[in-house]
Order: structure tokens, then sequence, then C-alpha cells
């Protein structure tokens, strides 16, 4: 949906989009991968605004961040 701007389950144009964010205590829309709230990546949403599929998205910038985390790791 972030690329096509389409919905791969219903096929609608109508996506809505929700920015990740981290606010104190780590609430919001992220992935914790240290051992503080300074150490969160936030994490986009993309939403079928007909049928709520939704997608989730972590920015490039912040992928090797998670790579190089000791809790977060590759899928086996």
């Amino acid at each position: 949906m972030k690329y096509t701007k389409k919905c791969p389950k219903c096929g609608s144009n109508d996506i809505l989009y929700s920015k990740g964010y981290t606010e104190g205590r780590g609430v919001g829309s992220n992935i914790i991968y240290g051992a503080t709230i300074f150490s969160a990546v936030d994490v986009d949403r993309y939403i079928c605004g007909n049928c709520g599929y939704v997608e989730h998205f972590v920015r490039e910038l912040d992928i090797k961040k998670l790579r190089n985390s000791k809790k977060v790791k590759p899928l086996e």
C-alpha cells in the first residue's frame, strides 16, 4: 500500500496513513530495540479505509538499528 497506494486485499485506493511516533514511557507506534525508550524506531502504518487491512513499515534509516540489536532477531 505504501508504494502502490492500493490495498492488496480488496483493491481499494482509499488508503490512510498514520505516522509512527514515540512518547514518554515508550508509548506510541514503535519498536524498542535497546534498553530504554531512547532506543526506539517509529513504525508507520498504512490502513485501508475500505476493509481495514493494515501494513506496518519501519523507515529505511532505522532498519540498520534493528539489525544491530540484540532484542530483534532474524527469522530462522
